[in-house]
C-alpha cells in the first residue's frame, strides 16, 4: 500500500455507502476514505479516538452533548468513548484515521457494519 492515491478519487470511485476502504497505513493507523448518505448507527470505539476529514459534502455527527455539522475541508476527532451517529443528508465523502484496532461500529452490528477483511479489498 506505499504508493500514491488522491483519497477524493477513490472515495468517489466506491460504490457501496458506508463501507470504508483503505487507501494507506501510517504506523499503528489506517487511513480509510468513504462515501455517505443516510444515517450509519449509533455507536463508540471504547479505546480509539476516530478522525473525521470531509473530502467533498457535509457531515453531521451527532453525539450525546450535542452535534457537531462539518463541512468539505473540515476536521474533527470523535474522543474515543463517546457515542456517535455519523449522517448525511446528502453524498459526503470522507477521510477517517483510526486506529487498526477500530471497528467499523464498535459493538454495534448493523447491515452496514464492515469487517476489517472487507475494509481491505483492493481497490
Amino acid at each position: 500500500m506505499s504508493s500514491v492515491c488522491s483519497p477524493k478519487i477513490v472515495a468517489e470511485s466506491l460504490a457501496e455507502l458506508w463501507s470504508p476502504r483503505v487507501v494507506a497505513e501510517l504506523d499503528d493507523s489506517f487511513v480509510k476514505v468513504a462515501k455517505l448518505k443516510g444515517t450509519l448507527a449509533w455507536h463508540s470505539h471504547d479505546e480509539q479516538d476516530e478522525l473525521f476529514y470531509i473530502l467533498k459534502g457535509r457531515l453531521r455527527i451527532e453525539m450525546k452533548a450535542g452535534n457537531v455539522e462539518l463541512a468539505e475541508g473540515d476536521t474533527f476527532v470523535v474522543p474515543k468513548g463517546v457515542q456517535h451517529n455519523p449522517v448525511a443528508d446528502e453524498e459526503c465523502l470522507v477521510m477517517l484515521i483510526e486506529k487498526k484496532s477500530t471497528l467499523h461500529t464498535g459493538t454495534v452490528q448493523t447491515a452496514r457494519t464492515r469487517s476489517l477483511e472487507e475494509q481491505l479489498r483492493p481497490l
